[in-house]
């Protein structure tokens, strides 16, 4: 029988929220992973055992934390963290690890925070609905992508309900994420034209200085960060899915200097355009109904 089941997500396309990798994994004693850095939101919900987290806050001091059946912890994006399972009661959980433009606020609002990483549901009827969730995505790896962001959506739906924290029930309605959303629409239709933070914050009647503040505070990343990783994630799109050249693609997203776009790319992705696309262009002639999920038995 399995004692781990492993997931990669296969669509790199969702801006909201998207899904990179889940699974299930019942620890060997002591069993451990880290210390390491992740690059997103990594959950884990402890279905039996005991287990130990450690992990660095704002300050880069490390706290520790036990972990026991029924409750959870939150992985930081760039956060050094260990995790250990127990040496007599090893934990089972279920991860998954996910990230997005609302992902930073909806975690505020339900209490969750690199200060207080630890999930302590309220509600049992939602708690198991949560991880019900979670066990649907990694039960049903091969599913449409847009499938399973549904259920990821579900997931912090229940995640941040089972809280009991009201300040979720109004973070939706507040003045701020009326500027944010009309700051999202404005870069994802003018991304491809030469705009400046200025522009953004012109759309929203703010200044520079307090719409970056806002922005920041709900995205967590600032406005000029925000609009390349979303040029990038654009001009992958297209070297992964079309024979547009690379000039074509610089310009498609914002950027006259093919020079300065390849610059840009290789900051995000670690290599220069070209060469991702070799390693990554799937024609849209080449795909199947939907792309494959690799399921393989590794660490997480």
């Amino acid at each position: 029988m399995k004692d781990l089941i492993f997931s990669v997500f296969p669509n790199e396309n969702f801006v909201d929220l998207g899904l990179f990798q889940f699974g299930w994994e019942q620890c060997k004693p002591s069993h451990s992973f880290g210390p390491a850095a992740r690059n997103h939101y990594l959950f884990h919900y402890v279905i039996s055992g005991t287990g130990t987290l450690m992990a660095t806050d704002k300050n880069g001091d490390t706290k520790t934390f036990s972990i026991k059946s029924m409750q959870g912890f939150m992985i930081f994006p760039n956060q050094i963290t260990t995790y250990i399972a127990d040496e007599s009661l090893p934990w089972e959980y279920v991860w998954i690890e996910f990230d997005g433009l609302r992902v930073k606020s909806i975690l505020e609002a339900a209490g969750i925070t690199i200060k207080n990483p630890i999930y302590h549901a309220k509600s049992k009827s939602l708690r198991e609905d949560m991880m019900n969730e979670m066990m649907y995505i990694i039960k049903n790896s091969n599913s449409s992508p847009i499938h399973l962001i549904g259920h990821l959506y579900l997931f912090l739906d229940y995640l941040a309900r089972s809280t009991a924290n009201m300040a979720f029930s109004n973070s939706g309605s507040s003045l701020r994420d009326f500027y944010i959303h009309e700051a999202l629409i404005f870069i994802e239709h003018n991304f491809q034209n030469d705009i400046s933070v200025e522009d953004i914050a012109d759309v929203c009647g703010l200044n520079r200085t307090y719409f970056g503040k806002i922005f920041k505070r709900a995205i967590g990343k600032s406005p000029q960060e925000f609009l390349l990783n979303y040029r990038m994630l654009k001009a992958a799109e297209l070297l992964k899915l079309t024979r547009l050249s690379i000039s074509d693609i610089s310009n498609a997203v914002g950027y006259a200097n093919p020079l300065h776009f390849s610059r840009a790319f290789k900051n995000i992705y670690g290599i220069p355009p070209r060469v991702w696309r070799n390693q990554n262009q799937m024609l849209v002639s080449e795909q199947p109904d939907y792309p494959p999920t690799t399921q393989i038995q590794q660490q997480e």
